[in-house]
């Protein structure tokens, strides 16, 4: 099985190391290898028919489709290369001696192979934990005048979890799955671009259930300043979204671990006895993460309630590190995949310099955001604008599958890793008011074979949110259906993938910034036209402008 893993990882190098190795092997090797053939595999499917769509739910209970063997085997190639000798030896003119050999004429390169009888399924997943924090990381460097964009992450899922989409509300407890496909003019034949949108149920805080949250504090000394100050403004931003009953836990972890507030039950919004908490934080102590996390998830054990949310939130700089045993520590109480846990939302403050690598680890590990508060808008933004998204769940354990005809690959993928084997891709929670987004560009070998009634599925597997139960949506939508009707979220999405394309190029120095800038702010002109006023459009325009 394949896997694509879009993320920067060393397993590259060893990939690399491996594949050079078969090549040396190869080329050591008498034998000349060719193709074999491994059978052909033939799949039907149901043709409902010119323009019908089709979306069904169900118990999931079943493994169709999500188990097992998902595609016949890939071919591969291998072959000898050509060598030639030392070009700086030999003999200049015609002495006596034996006739050079003739040097070999090179072999052809194998012609690519197209498999235009498999059927392509694929399991996506845009990203382990619903993270948000690189786009604004990626806004602020360039509007705040950071020193650079360097060092600073650009993961394309990421800003598909943090700018909205139009997507329709679910009905509660379910999903719902809206696949859009669009042809690009200038485009290769066969090549298109398709987006996915999963969206799940409205809920307001008024309807969300009661809470039990506990705050785990940086109080360590590199948090005086502006640090400190987001710190205490993200905690009066959730405190402004409390009710009646949430019950509040606070830590504060430097080298002493104080315990400031223990399953403290607030009178409503903006709770004095908190309020006054959070105004007394300071900076000053040493540094212990491992002592703060394991005071945390005691005073969040002792007040766990199923019938909550219950949610750590750990505040830091970045400036300490994750251990082993801080991240078993996290794993280890974020629930079973049949049972609730405590989830961690990281909350990243400060500002040039931030090192994201703490929160990066410690939510994918308690499966839940990270985000990065550089100003009080946004600390505002993410804990009572955005809180409900922020801190509950609408569908647990979400995954995607995409059927495309065969002949098709992927080119391009918004999202953190895509897989041919459903046990390699991690699922993720959807919260509620929220959609999960993929954007790719997708490609086939067989253009030929694309007709108005070709098919492209795609299915949601999720549990409730309450019950656990098993549950799957399933679009099932011709070609020439989405093709008359793309919607302006494409093309909004279109505009996002290209601006983090021309993030990276500037950020690298690439010799293509100024063409892929040009690219991304013609492809948001375009989105704008169907999406007049749209602020995340407008945003990154003005963040494209300021490079």
């Amino acid at each position: 099985m394949k896997t694509y893993d879009l993320r920067p990882s060393t397993s590259f190098l060893h990939l690399s190391l491996s594949a050079l190795l078969a090549l040396t092997l190869g080329a050591c090797s008498g034998d000349d290898s060719g193709f074999e053939d491994s059978g052909e595999s033939e799949s039907g499917g149901s043709d409902s028919g010119p323009g019908s769509a089709s979306a069904t739910t169900g118990d999931a209970s079943g493994t169709s489709g999500w188990g097992g063997e998902t595609g016949g085997d890939s071919a591969s190639a291998g072959g000898t290369g050509a060598s030639s000798g030392d070009p700086s030896g030999g003999d200049p003119d015609d002495s006596a001696g034996p006739e050079p050999e003739p040097e070999p004429e090179p072999e052809p390169e194998p012609e690519p192979i197209c498999d235009a009888e498999t059927p392509v399924v694929l399991f996506l997943s845009p990203d382990d934990s619903n993270s948000m924090s690189s786009p604004v990381q990626a806004r602020e460097a360039v509007l705040s005048q950071w020193a650079s964009l360097g060092g600073v992450p650009i993961r394309p899922w990421e800003f598909f979890n943090y700018y909205n989409f139009g997507y329709p509300a679910a009905p509660f407890g379910s999903v719902i799955v809206t696949p859009e496909l669009l042809q690009v003019e200038g485009a290769a034949e066969g090549e298109y671009v398709l987006q996915i949108g999963v969206s799940s149920h409205a809920l307001s805080d008024a309807e969300r259930p009661a809470m039990n949250i506990t705050l785990v504090l940086d109080e360590s000394g590199s948090m005086s300043g502006a640090p400190m100050e987001m710190q205490k403004e993200s905690c009066r931003a959730l405190a402004a979204s409390l009710k009646e009953g949430d019950v509040v836990s606070m830590v504060g972890w430097d080298t002493s671990n104080a315990v400031k507030l223990a399953g403290y039950k607030v009178s409503g919004p903006n709770d004095p006895t908190l309020l006054e908490k959070i105004e007394a934080l300071e900076a000053g102590g040493g540094t212990d993460l491992n002592g703060g996390l394991t005071a945390g998830y005691e005073l969040a054990n002792k007040s766990f309630d199923p019938a909550r949310i219950n949610r750590v939130v750990l505040i830091s700089d970045g400036g300490a590190n994750a251990g082993v045993t801080d991240i078993d520590l996290i794993a280890g109480s974020a629930g079973s995949q049949d049972q609730d846990g405590i989830y961690l939302v990281g909350v990243g403050v400060g500002s040039g310099g931030y090192n994201d690598a703490l929160m990066d680890a410690v939510t994918d590990a308690g499966k839940g955001a990270s985000v990065f508060i550089p100003s009080k808008d946004e600390a505002w933004k993410i804990f009572h604008q955005d809180f409900v998204n922020t801190m509950a769940v609408a569908a647990r354990d979400v995954q995607v599958r995409l059927e495309l005809p065969p002949g098709f690959e992927i080119v391009t993928f918004s999202g953190e890793e895509y897989s041919e084997d459903p046990e390699e891709i991690e699922p993720q929670h959807l919260a509620p008011n929220d959609s999960m987004v993929f954007h790719q560009t997708i490609a086939t070998c067989a253009p030929e074979l694309i007709e108005d009634k070709t098919m492209i599925l795609v299915a949601a597997r999720y549990k409730d949110a309450i019950t656990f139960e098993e549950k799957e949506v399933i679009a099932e939508v011709l070609f020439a259906d989405l093709l008359a009707a793309p919607s302006p979220e494409i093309r909004k999405g279109k505009a996002l993938f290209a601006y983090t394309e021309a993030l990276k190029a500037a950020r690298d120095n690439d010799a293509a910034a100024a063409a892929k800038q040009a690219e991304a702010l013609e492809f948001i002109e375009a989105a704008l036209k169907v999406l007049p006023g749209d602020a995340d459009l407008i945003e990154v325009q003005s963040v494209l402008g300021g490079l």
